[in-house]
């Protein structure tokens, strides 16, 4: 037990590259899950509620899509994207290389993670900002968005912890960071402290972001 957990076998050096490796990935990810997300989410919100065919038509395409991705295991998405991270990145591995993947596995998330917050906006400061002759636009970026804005901060906040394993997962084929690391020293080569200090640095990056998430929301939140 005691050459199991051996910390001499830690290479602190590579642990450092390793978490730098994972940060990049997260920060590259969340910015572009946030970019296509939100807008994803609004234009659900907005065609679930029209009347309008063309409207309702689009939400069942664009509904079926964000179903579809978000019901593939993230480990199977990451290998059918393979040519497609290719031909966008030119690259299958490496920080680079694993942005495409997590981006398409955790935008669909975030969208219905918004399109669920607008939806618990009050209908009547809705209906009283249409009354008040507001465009769709000025109804949605005036009203609604602020209104959600403690429901989109959560929502945004679980998204990045959901990122966070993506990322670890992606170690298993060759994405970098901390997963890698683990998979390659941790259980390939059986260095049980490399797998515990791997995990202890997810850990707290997991605990660093939700409590900066939950201080926001509750300075966001109208009381």
């Amino acid at each position: 037990m005691n050459r199991e957990l051996d910390f001499s076998q830690v290479n602190w050096a590579e642990f450092g590259k390793a978490t730098n490796a994972t940060l990049q990935m997260l920060g590259y990810s969340s910015l572009f899950t946030l970019i296509l997300g939100l807008p994803i989410g609004i234009i659900l919100f907005l065609t679930a509620r029209s009347s309008s065919v063309g409207a309702r038509s689009v939400y069942a395409v664009l509904a079926f899509v964000v179903n579809l991705l978000r019901s593939v295991p993230f480990i199977i998405l990451i290998i059918a994207l393979l040519p497609f991270t290719k031909f966008i990145v030119d690259t299958q591995i490496g920080v680079r290389g694993m942005i495409p993947p997590l981006v398409i596995g955790a935008a669909p998330f975030f969208a219905r993670l918004v399109e669920t917050s607008l939806r618990e906006v009050d209908r009547g400061v809705i209906e009283a900002a249409q009354a008040m002759g507001a465009s769709t636009r000025q109804i949605v970026f005036r009203v609604i968005l602020p209104e959600s804005l403690p429901g989109l901060i959560a929502g945004f906040t679980i998204t990045i912890i959901t990122l966070i394993s993506y990322t670890a997962m992606s170690g298993l084929v060759g994405g970098g960071g901390l997963g890698q690391l683990a998979v390659s020293y941790g259980y390939n080569r059986y260095e049980t402290a490399v797998m515990l200090v791997a995990l202890v640095i997810i850990v707290i990056m997991v605990q660093i972001i939700q409590m900066v998430g939950d201080r926001l929301v509750k300075h966001f939140t109208r009381k």
